[in-house]
């Protein structure tokens, strides 16, 4: 009796996890240094994160690309940087929400999603499209002025001008933080 197999080729590209083992590999790459996405040691959380994010990831990295594009609609097409954004587990020992890498081309902005609810999703990215639109990972007059931009265009708080920009400007617009981001990433909490 003949049975339809799917080919080995197809049934590889189709499997979640080799599909979220891949992705991370890819983000490793774009980060500013692999060790900066952060996978668990433990076989079985590992295989189930990787199968996660195989099943999961382009709906996700589509609602932050629906928040890129509502930056880029603040800005003059001519005007606009060439940036891409995916969604990656940041590893807890750099304490960030979110990079973005200006050393790539086009820009990468990396937004560890399980670190903020989904209404917070919008900030964190204004927050690293604001780096990548100067080019600087500082928080200057310049990334001040840009910011506040970016917040007045979509309905954020705009930030206040302070003696200490770089301190303040750090974690603006404010996100309320999860307690274990990986959570998210292994389907805990979606």
């Amino acid at each position: 009796m003949y049975q339809n197999k799917p080919s080995p080729q197809s049934s590889v590209s189709d499997d979640p996890y080799i599909r979220g083992y891949k992705y991370l590999q890819k983000v490793g790459r774009l980060a500013l240094e692999p060790r900066m996405i952060e996978v668990t040691n433990n076989l079985s959380d590992h295989e189930h994160l990787c199968t996660w994010i195989g099943n999961h990831i382009d709906i996700i990295n589509a609602n932050l690309n629906d928040c890129l594009e509502a930056c880029h609609s603040c800005f003059h097409s001519a005007v606009r940087q060439q940036i891409q954004i995916m969604a990656a587990p940041l590893a807890q020992e750099f304490g960030i929400d979110g990079l973005c890498n200006i050393l790539v081309h086009p820009t990468v902005i990396l937004i560890d999603v399980g670190r903020t609810a989904p209404q917070d999703w919008l900030s964190i990215v204004v927050h690293e499209y604001a780096h990548a639109h100067i080019g600087s990972p500082g928080h200057d007059q310049q990334f001040f002025n840009i910011i506040g931009h970016l917040c007045l265009g979509l309905g954020l708080a705009s930030p206040i001008w302070q003696p200490d920009l770089e301190t303040y400007l750090r974690n603006w617009p404010h996100c309320q933080s999860t307690k274990n981001h990986l959570d998210f990433w292994l389907g805990k909490i979606w």
